[in-house]
């Protein structure tokens, strides 16, 4: 257990480095909450500097039981870390509901407890959605690629935290390449999709935010209003375009860079059985608007029948139009849908709105 501890400690002190982004963010939009993010910092680096130096004389090869507890204490750990600038910044805040907020960040479920997220201090709600990012790929992924630097092996905890046939599909000779291959898979992505949503019309920071969050599949927004907030057919077809790539499997990504080919995709069932379904689904939901005239014409049916079967199929959770008001089985389908669409390593959840549950990398 001492082992384990001195892994967590370390884990726990690289988190403190992620800290730079709404500290940047912070000083440059001048929201006046840099103090409470470098406090935050400072206190997640001094606890994990200590937990590692006192735990250092028991640090070894961690086994496979060893792998298992420690994916559960980091999801523990690093979500109360996180907590940490809602407790700050945001005064009568308990931490019960701070340590929800960074919960369901991390672990991509997008449910939210904050209400005035307009007014919010735009470096927080950076946190928010960057706690979507690192979650969705995992940052225990994040760890089997740095911990080895550090000393300690890697392999127990990928093997732990990734299900099904992916946890024997290396991508690389070594799992240290693999999970770095994973993790610039992601961030080509998710450069890709902050491009496109500033291209259709966000602002940088809306930008940056909804690309964290959508390719962790979370559904955190910077708007209460979430996507409806846009009115944006353009935005919507961005986010439809990258919650169907986050729900596939980030492998088959990567092999389709690689060999700068199609070809893994279309060998890859999952991905057809993916697209069948969505393809089906959003035009069944179309007829059925309508069939029932829930709205003036078919263009305005298709196109938020697309984007809201897409967001909670892929367990996102954004929302651009009050679905509950549709016909009956549209919801109801919906909700089934988020419960199967997305693949074996996507970072997609499982049942309820604004990304059902946690991520399966």
């Amino acid at each position: 257990m001492l082992a384990v501890a001195h892994v967590l400690g370390s884990m726990m002190a690289l988190f403190g480095v992620t800290y730079l982004l709404p500290i940047v963010c912070s000083l440059l939009l001048k929201d006046g909450i840099v103090a409470d993010f470098i406090i935050a910092a400072g206190i997640n680096v001094i606890v994990g500097v200590g937990i590692a130096a006192a735990t250092r004389r028991y640090k070894r090869e961690l086994k496979p039981r060893d792998g298992f507890v420690l994916v559960t204490l980091s999801w523990v750990l690093m979500s109360g870390s996180a907590a940490l600038p809602f407790l700050i910044s945001i005064p009568g805040l308990s931490f019960t509901d701070a340590y929800f907020e960074a919960m369901s960040g991390f672990t991509t479920t997008g449910s939210t407890i904050l209400t005035g997220l307009d007014s919010l201090p735009p470096s927080l709600n950076l946190w928010r959605a960057s706690l979507h990012w690192y979650g969705g790929i995992g940052i225990i992924v994040f760890a089997v690629a740095v911990l080895p630097l550090l000393g300690v092996g890697g392999m127990q905890l990928y093997k732990a935290e990734t299900p099904g046939p992916v946890k024997d599909e290396k991508l690389t000779p070594r799992i240290t390449e693999t999970a770095k291959a994973l993790w610039l898979t992601y961030t080509g992505f998710t450069v890709a999709c902050i491009v496109a949503l500033r291209v259709a019309g966000m602002d940088w920071l809306d930008a940056i935010c909804h690309a964290f969050s959508v390719m962790g599949l979370g559904g955190f927004s910077t708007h209460d209003a979430s996507i409806a907030y846009f009115n944006s057919p353009a935005i919507e077809m961005v986010l439809i375009v990258f919650m169907v790539a986050a729900s596939m499997n980030f492998a088959r990504h990567f092999i389709a860079f690689r060999k700068m080919s199609l070809d893994p995709y279309r060998s890859d069932t999952e991905a057809k059985s993916l697209l069948a379904l969505l393809a089906f689904s959003v035009v069944a939901v179309t007829l059925l608007l309508v069939i029932h005239r829930t709205y003036p014409s078919v263009p305005e049916a298709l196109r938020h029948a697309a984007f809201n079967v897409v967001s909670m199929a892929s367990t996102t959770g954004f929302v651009s139009q009050d679905f509950e008001k549709w016909p009956a089985f549209a919801p109801v389908w919906m909700l089934f849908l988020c419960c199967i669409t997305c693949s074996t390593g996507s970072t997609g959840g499982g049942a309820l709105p604004g990304d059902c549950c946690a991520f399966t990398t």
